[in-house]
């Protein structure tokens, strides 16, 4: 068999014009930095027990080795060992640990990028408590300074930054208000110069999925919220966030908190996106350095706590359903209680997974993945598991909360030629309130 056939090299793209060696020292000065004590013990503490392995989604359904976690990674341990650990010296001194090349990185972009999702499930089952997941988002920092980002997240973090949103100016967003608003007989407030919530949006909902927007005004309008969207801080889906570009990360984050602040909003309301929950509600005290000045919530505790207040009621829609959980909203953010008392006051008999809550399987297209098109073959697979733990259930609806994960799914049905359709938990309730 002809060697450069098995041989062949991952698949990689590059950005900027910096020479090789630049890329690997920018990327090594970048993961020294990220070595807190955290990340230090981290590294100490992995024994390569294997355990990771069936946690991720990527390896299950491929059964190959190199997506194993701990194999991911291999770059960011080798950086710790050489410059950070506490008997470096000495390990660069006997070359007892090689340092990264660019080959390698260029392997590893598809490693961190294409088949992680920064999921977490592997950090849950590490019987060292690991963050795996956290080691990964941390490792793409250095990647994004080495100009080793996948050609398509890289085009989406440009646009960001020229936008301040991967999906339309913010000068566009009134007519773009305007327009669902008039297409959902609901009405959209723009721009408001004081409210007592600042609503945001995932780039889905300002496009294909203007019904969840429309959901979201609905049940504000409903409730006689005084709430708003703003051109000046809108977007909540945080390409900073997965890209691992953390100036661009810090900017969209303060966006939203001092947009909020600008209109004296106590209240920054998150849409139905994994990454905006964990970008705007986990990590954007880290840019203030203090307790933030606005509460940011998902719109799922948001329902869950409307219904408990009585503030809205709902009526019973009387059928099964199997529900996905977001891995940054439910493992990562806490969040699977409150969506299955949403579920239970819409009437709906849930038929769980076989794996479900904060051990349920990825949907395969979080942490950028299902932007990258060079990874679509691994989505389709994690799809086919899924889609076959759906069917196992019976139910008569498939549900979900987070807007990636219904794009997700709807592009493996499409692939699959499945007829499921995939619900928005907004969007339920918004069409069954009661009066």
């Amino acid at each position: 068999m002809n060697n450069a056939t098995t041989t062949a090299r991952a698949p990689f793209d590059k950005q900027g014009t910096l020479g090789d060696d630049a890329r690997v020292d920018a990327a090594m000065r970048s993961f020294v930095r990220e070595f807190g004590v955290t990340a230090s013990l981290h590294m100490e503490s992995c024994v390569r027990c294997g355990m990771c392995a069936e946690a991720c989604h990527f390896y299950v359904t491929t059964g190959d080795a190199k997506y194993t976690p701990v194999h991911k990674l291999e770059p960011f341990r080798r950086a710790y060992f050489r410059e950070a650990g506490p008997f470096a010296p000495l390990v660069r001194a006997l070359g007892l640990v090689n340092k990264p090349t660019l080959a390698m990185l260029e392997q590893w972009q598809e490693l961190i990028y294409d088949s992680c999702t920064m999921c977490g499930r592997c950090t849950m089952v590490c019987p060292m408590g690991i963050d795996i997941a956290e080691l990964v988002k941390e490792a793409r920092h250095g990647m994004f300074k080495a100009g080793l980002v996948p050609d398509r997240l890289a085009l989406m973090d440009r646009t960001a930054q020229q936008w301040g949103s991967t999906a339309t100016p913010g000068d566009d967003l009134p007519d773009i208000l305007a327009e669902a608003a008039t297409e959902h007989g609901v009405a959209i407030p723009c721009d408001l110069a004081a409210a007592d919530i600042l609503v945001t949006a995932a780039p889905a909902e300002l496009g294909e999925h203007t019904k969840a927007l429309a959901a979201a005004a609905k049940i504000l309008n409903r409730i006689g919220a005084k709430w708003t969207m703003h051109r000046e801080g809108f977007d909540a889906s945080n390409i900073g966030f997965n890209n691992g570009d953390l100036e661009l990360q810090e900017r969209l984050t303060r966006a939203l908190v001092d947009t909020a602040v600008k209109i004296g909003a106590k209240t920054v309301l998150l849409p139905e996106c994994g990454h905006a929950y964990g970008a705007a509600r986990w990590e954007a005290a880290r840019w203030y350095g203090r307790e933030l000045p606005v509460r940011i919530v998902h719109m799922t505790e948001y329902l869950d706590e409307l219904i408990a207040e009585r503030r809205i009621r709902l009526k019973p829609i009387d059928q099964t359903a199997t529900f996905h959980d977001p891995c940054q909203i439910v493992r990562r953010g806490g969040l699977e209680a409150a969506a299955r008392r949403v579920l239970a006051a819409l009437g709906l008999e849930l038929i769980e997974l076989q794996d479900h809550g904060i051990a349920g399987y990825c949907c395969g297209g979080g942490g950028g993945v299902v932007s990258n098109t060079r990874a679509t073959p691994l989505r389709h697979k994690v799809f086919e598991l899924k889609k076959q733990q759906i069917e196992a259930t019976g139910a008569k609806r498939f549900v979900t909360s987070c807007g990636q994960c219904r794009i997700t799914f709807e592009q493996g049905a499409q692939h699959a030629h499945w007829d499921k359709p995939v619900e928005s938990l907004v969007e339920l309730v918004a069409d069954h309130l009661a009066d």
